[in-house]
C-alpha cells in the first residue's frame, strides 16, 4: 500500500487553509508533487521516509533527461522541498531528503548578432550633428573591438593611443587589456575630439560624454544605440550587448582562432567564449586542438 498521494493531500489542505494560496498555486503544488510519485514508484518507493537524496537527484536527472527545462525542474524540486520540509516540522520526517540538492543550471539563451551588411547599415549615419558624431563613434567603437558597454563608457582621453590605433579598456575585476581599433574607429574618435570639448567641464577625462556634461551612463548608451536601431532601419533591437557579440561572432567565422578572440573579449575562461559564440561544439573543439600545443588528440 502507497502511503505517498495522503500525505501530499494533507500538505495540500494544510497549505490552502493556513497560508491562504490561491487555487492556481495550489493546483501547481499538486501537479509538481505528482509527478515525484510517478518517479517514486518507478524506484518501488511507497513510503516518504524511505526516500533518500540519492534517490531525489536521480529522479531531478530523469526530469532532466526527460528534456524538461532547468527552470522548471527547479519550480518542481522547490514544490517537493517546501513538501518535504513539512513532513520534517509535522515530525513525520527526521530529515529533509531534497535539502541542498540543485536542479540543472538555468538554461542561459544565446545572445543574437546583426549580420554584417546590417552593421554597415547600422553605422552608415549621414547626420554631423555633435550627439550624431558621437552616437556614430561610440559605436564604431564598440563593434571595432568588441567592447562592453561599461568598457566604453568608462574610457578617459588618455587611455587612448590613436597614432597606433590602440585602446587600453579597464573590464571586469579592473583586469586592463590594451585592445586594436580599426582605422574607421579611429577617424570617429578623432572627429568627435574635434567638438567634444562643446559637452565638457574643465578637468574632464571622460571620452563620451552626455548634455549635461557628465560622463555619459550605461543607460544612456543603451537608449540611443536603440533609437539607432529604429533610424537605421534595422529589422531586430540594437542594443550594445548585441553589437559586442556581433563583433565576436564576426571576428570567428573569419578567423577561426577561438583563442585571439577570447583575449579580445576579455573572457578569462575558453568556455565562456564557447558560450558567447553560438557555433557549434564540435567546432569550437576543432579550433581548440589547432590552437593549442598540448591539445592534440591521440589518433
Amino acid at each position: 500500500m502507497s502511503f505517498l498521494q495522503p500525505a501530499i493531500d494533507s500538505y495540500l489542505s494544510h497549505i490552502a487553509s493556513q497560508r491562504g494560496l490561491s487555487p492556481v498555486t495550489i493546483k501547481n503544488y499538486q501537479r509538481n508533487l505528482a509527478e515525484f510519485i510517478v518517479l517514486l514508484r518507478q524506484h518501488q518507493i511507497n513510503n516518504w521516509c524511505d526516500l533518500d537524496s540519492h534517490t531525489v537527484r536521480l529522479m531531478v536527472k530523469q526530469l532532466h533527461q526527460k528534456g524538461i527545462k532547468a527552470r522548471s525542474i527547479a519550480t518542481k524540486l522547490s514544490a517537493l522541498r517546501s513538501f518535504l520540509s513539512h513532513l520534517v516540522q509535522f515530525e513525520q520526517l527526521t530529515h529533509n531528503p531534497a535539502k541542498g540538492i540543485s536542479a540543472p543550471k538555468l538554461d542561459k539563451p544565446l545572445p543574437k548578432n546583426i549580420s554584417v551588411d546590417e552593421m554597415f547599415q547600422l553605422l552608415d549615419i549621414k547626420e554631423k550633428d555633435p550627439l550624431s558624431v558621437r552616437d556614430q563613434c561610440m559605436m564604431e567603437l564598440m563593434y571595432s573591438s568588441g567592447l562592453r558597454v561599461s568598457e566604453l563608457v568608462g574610457i578617459n582621453l588618455p587611455d587612448l593611443k590613436l597614432s597606433q590605433q590602440e585602446v587600453m579598456v579597464t573590464g571586469k575585476g579592473s583586469k586592463q587589456r590594451l585592445l586594436p581599433i580599426t582605422l574607421r574607429a579611429a577617424n570617429t574618435i578623432k572627429l568627435w575630439i574635434k567638438i567634444r570639448d562643446d559637452f565638457c567641464l574643465p578637468g574632464e577625462q571622460a571620452l563620451f560624454l552626455s548634455k549635461q556634461k557628465h560622463r555619459i551612463s550605461v543607460r544612456s548608451v543603451q537608449d540611443r544605440m536603440e533609437k539607432w536601431g529604429l533610424k537605421q532601419a534595422l529589422p531586430s533591437h540594437i542594443n550594445p550587448h548585441k553589437l559586442r557579440h556581433s563583433f565576436a561572432t564576426h571576428m570567428l567565422e573569419s578567423s577561426g582562432n577561438l583563442r585571439a578572440v577570447q583575449t579580445l573579449l576579455g573572457h578569462a575562461d575558453l568556455a565562456t567564449t564557447q558560450i558567447y559564440t553560438h557555433l557549434d561544439f564540435q567546432h569550437l573543439a576543432e579550433v581548440y586542438d589547432q590552437a593549442h600545443p598540448r591539445a592534440k588528440r591521440k589518433k
